[in-house]
């Protein structure tokens, strides 16, 4: 059990590594991530998991619902319970109470995911990766981004049809979509294009673990309750809610283990990204990205382990 851990982790926690040792020594430019951002959502991202969904079946898409209802049900539950905490106890405006809530309750499935559950479950099962991404990409970052757009100075960018146009032309919602598409009307991609598309999704995993750990190396640690509790929750809380939501549902064994150690993931760098865009500099959301990456090194080996048997 200890090896499959060191196998399912390792690389993940080594590509972050290497990212926040090349923004700590200066190398590269941790402040201004703006292009390997494009390069690794807009492109490497997106074909992996256009790459993945495109070869599977439609009864193996079919399989993927229940995945879909659990991780879309507790990320939502979460959103509101966090971003109400932030407005009611905190007292935050609502645009860093929304970026606060999206850090906590979107995990970190495009950086994470890829190479955890391929060395976890191999890589057929990377189609759960790509359920999760658009998820996560449908349902709690459009209701982020309509508040924002609606608590943001400039005019003229609000709006909720705004909000989810611009979520869903972003490239990594697009190709788990598209890949669906073509599943579901039974059109194959030549092989010449399948073996293209592949070559540049091979860049994606290592290359979003990079872009993570670039990104951690820019944040100001600061700890205190809201942090604490922001961690807390997206470690500790998420995946319990994630096996009760499964558990509740009767889903396949496999789909249970998916869904747990998925939500067990560390927090991702969208609240950030999000944030800088509508000149939100969250010192709550850069200390909580920091902390629940480094407590991850122990509840996501915890999540595995007590998983092991399902699936």
């Amino acid at each position: 059990m200890i090896k499959i851990i060191l196998d399912a982790l390792l690389p993940v926690f080594f590509g972050i590594g290497l990212g926040y040792l090349g923004g700590w020594s200066r190398d590269l430019d941790n402040k201004n991530v703006a292009q390997l951002n494009a390069l690794v959502m807009d492109f490497a991202v997106p074909a992996a998991i256009f790459a993945t969904v495109v070869q599977a079946s439609r009864t193996t898409l079919y399989q993927q619902l229940p995945l879909a209802a659990i991780l879309s049900l507790s990320m939502l539950i979460l959103y509101v319970l966090m971003y109400v905490m932030a407005r009611r106890v905190y007292g935050v405006q609502p645009g860093e109470a929304s970026v606060q809530a999206l850090t906590t309750s979107l995990p970190n499935y495009a950086s994470a995911g890829l190479p955890l559950i391929a060395a976890l479950l191999g890589a057929p099962q990377l189609v759960s990766v790509a359920v999760a991404i658009a998820c996560g990409s449908i349902v709690v970052s459009p209701i982020t981004l309509i508040i924002l757009n609606r608590n943001s100075q400039k005019p003229g960018q609000g709006g909720i049809g705004k909000a989810f146009l611009s979520t869903f032309k972003k490239p990594i919602v697009l190709a788990p979509l598209l890949a669906v598409a073509f599943v579901a009307t039974g059109l194959g991609l030549p092989e010449p294009l399948a073996r293209s598309v592949s070559l540049i999704g091979q860049a994606g995993g290592g290359a979003a673990l990079f872009l993570t750990g670039l990104i951690l190396s820019a944040q100001k640690v600061r700890l205190g309750l809201s942090v604490s509790i922001q961690t807390l929750t997206a470690n500790v809380i998420h995946p319990l809610l994630a096996a009760a939501l499964a558990w509740a549902l009767a889903v396949p064994p496999l789909a249970m283990r998916e869904s747990i150690v998925l939500s067990a993931l560390p927090v991702g760098f969208f609240g950030i990204l999000f944030g800088l865009r509508f000149g939100i500099a969250s010192e709550v959301v850069g200390s909580t990205l920091i902390a629940s990456t480094v407590l991850s090194a122990a509840t996501l080996a915890a999540a595995i382990y007590l998983t092991a048997g399902m699936g």
